[in-house]
């Protein structure tokens, strides 16, 4: 039978670290610890990425997305980007790696995410990857991600994920 106890919380500060300090007491085992999240809501991370082309050809060849788009220069002349962009997916790689490596994580694992690309990144911009903690439930963390040019803001990545935190 697995007991669950909140610890330390009072006021309004129950709703923010509820969820982020438990005892668990298993009577299988007959020994209790401690599962601590090391996060709390409003936790904030990033990091600073300029892909190039290099970059996106990698991708390409690792992926086998060879969509012109990202390759051909004067394939994407023509299209409404004017040159080429950057794989969303690519982009998408570095909310991958704020989670991993800055917030909430080693050990977090993907579950699910509902993202969008409401405008193209292009090589060589430098973009800023954003994470913050919206919502803990248990062990699950609901984090709004997002990637900026830096310098003129523009979003060209944005969504919501869910992590399952680590609890070591």
């Amino acid at each position: 039978m697995l007991q669950l106890f909140r610890r330390g919380t009072s006021g309004g500060d129950f709703q923010q670290r509820a969820l982020t300090k438990l005892t668990v007491i298993n009577s299988l085992l007959g020994r209790p610890f401690l599962q601590s999240l090391r996060i709390k809501v409003g936790d904030k991370a990033e990091l600073t990425k300029a892909f190039t082309q290099n970059d996106v050809v990698t991708f390409s060849d690792l992926t086998g997305d060879t969509n012109p788009l990202h390759l051909n220069e004067d394939f994407a002349k023509k299209s409404r980007f004017g040159r080429t962009i950057v794989h969303g997916v690519l982009i998408n790689g570095l909310t991958s790696a704020v989670l991993g490596t800055k917030m909430p994580g080693q050990g977090c694992v993907l579950l699910s995410q509902e993202i969008r690309f409401p405008a193209p990144l292009y090589t060589g911009e430098e973009v800023i990857a954003a994470a913050e903690v919206k919502r803990l439930k248990g062990s699950i963390a609901h984090i709004s991600v997002s990637c900026k040019v830096k310098g003129s803001g523009k979003t060209v990545m944005e969504g919501m994920v869910k992590v399952m935190v680590s609890d070591s």
